[in-house]
């Protein structure tokens, strides 16, 4: 039996209670993963790319707010005339906003308000999917799931952010009391080979996917092989005892550059305690579990990592020809639902020759983000939604263990500056033939 989110998410004429359901289910998981915080949570911003969780809550009604509700019922009123300058994020095609680096100056509005913002725009919501004009239906439908595709990146973006702000303070709060899976056994790692052909790569179909995952579209693949299985707190460790951070001939340049600029000496959270490495989690601080899979690196150290290996990145078009031949166990992958924040060792009997391709971490790969064959723009404010980030980003791919498992396809493309480390990132290694 289908789950409300293949429902709407593979259907194309989705019913209207089933979009109504699903609408209300991703609003209420956005709260729920804020149930555990304290007041003083909310408002904290140490780094202009992390956002207060007050602000994901807001922004997220915002965009409900302006995308469907402003723009489908009659005479709107807005909620408060001054939200849409305070929550906008990067749309310039509605006006001004309040600038990125002090979404965390404000005392106001209050948490409370921010939830009753929410509330209230929830109830329209509701109210137009159960009413609207069958003339408009399709647009509705349409915009509702962006809009809540678009809420289910913020739910993964207020899982990291939310790190950040606790990692950053000396008292090392706990957001949730969980402990670890048991740990599985060490599966050693492989290399699969994928033989040199023409592969078809993106996304074609009537479910719903981002404009920068179309059009499908066929690519040449020299031969290659892939690692079934993500690098480890272990083996970065011998990078780390090995001299990497020490070592140019590994980085490239602007790598190298941020290694001298920040004093990088591993990854974001870990911290050297009596001697021992250990890395502040959603559970607090814990040693570094050798048979886990590195997270919170940037594209720089993945790329130092692989050279010091003797091995690569693959490109997006390796990782997705890969993942194409383990689509039925590729949803099986440890995602949000899971309930514990942190990557896992792989199942022990797991099947696919090839493991952790969902979920865990995003996987740098080695391209930079740039349009597919034949990608056409949206119109419009909806248009700014990817087309214009294509530049000086790279592309990861496969979710983490913060992504909502309903939210993650083996086409999806997420993209970083290629500094950026506070996101549950990883490295999976690949060689040429």
């Amino acid at each position: 039996m289908e789950s409300t989110e293949e429902a709407v998410l593979l259907k194309p004429k989705v019913a209207r209670q089933q979009l109504i359901r699903f609408f209300e289910e991703v609003r209420q998981q956005t709260e729920r993963l804020c149930e555990p915080l304290e007041k003083e949570d909310y408002i904290p911003q140490p780094v202009v790319d992390v956002s207060p969780p007050r602000w994901h809550l807001a922004h997220t009604t915002w965009f409900f707010e302006t995308f469907l509700l402003q723009e489908f019922q009659p005479d709107y009123k807005p909620f408060h005339p001054a939200y849409a300058f305070i929550f906008n994020s990067y749309y310039n095609s509605f006006g001004e906003k309040w600038e990125r680096h002090k979404r965390g100056h404000l005392s106001r509005p209050t948490v409370k308000e921010v939830y009753s913002y929410r509330a209230k725009i929830n109830e329209r919501m509701i109210h137009l999917l159960e009413n609207a004009d069958e003339q408009d239906w399709d647009d509705i439908r349409e915009i509702t799931l962006i809009g809540t595709q678009h809420e289910q990146q913020h739910q993964e973006l207020l899982v990291t952010d939310l790190k950040y702000i606790l990692a950053k303070n000396p008292l090392h709060p706990v957001y949730q009391n969980i402990s670890p899976p048991a740990p599985a056994s060490q599966i050693m790692p492989e290399y699969v080979l994928y033989p040199e052909g023409i592969y078809d790569i993106g996304f074609e179909g009537d479910g719903f996917a981002w404009d920068n995952e179309r059009k499908k579209h066929k690519v040449f693949s020299q031969g290659f092989k892939l690692r079934n299985t993500l690098v480890t707190n272990g083996e970065y460790l011998e990078f780390m005892h090995d001299g990497g951070y020490e070592d140019f001939r590994h980085w490239l340049g602007e790598g190298w550059d941020l290694v001298n600029l920040h004093g990088w000496k591993a990854p974001e959270y870990w911290e050297q305690i009596d001697g021992e490495w250990h890395e502040m989690t959603l559970q607090g601080l814990r040693k570094v579990d050798p048979k886990v899979p590195v997270t919170h690196i940037s594209f720089y150290e993945a790329e130092a990592f692989s050279s010091w290996a003797g091995k690569r990145l693959p490109t997006e078009a390796e990782w997705e020809i890969a993942a194409r031949k383990i689509m039925p166990t590729a949803s099986e992958g440890h995602f949000a639902e899971n309930g514990f924040l942190h990557p896992v060792s792989p199942a022990e009997d797991e099947q696919a020759a090839i493991k952790q391709m969902l979920g865990n971490n995003w996987e740098w790969t080695h391209s930079a983000y740039l349009p597919y064959p034949g990608y056409s723009r949206a119109e419009g404010a909806i248009g700014e939604y990817n087309g214009k980030f294509m530049i000086n980003q790279m592309v990861l791919r496969g979710g983490s263990c913060a992504t909502p498992r309903s939210h993650i396809r083996i086409t999806y493309r997420n993209f970083f500056h290629p500094d950026k480390r506070w996101q549950f990132s990883g490295i999976r290694l690949a060689e040429d033939l």
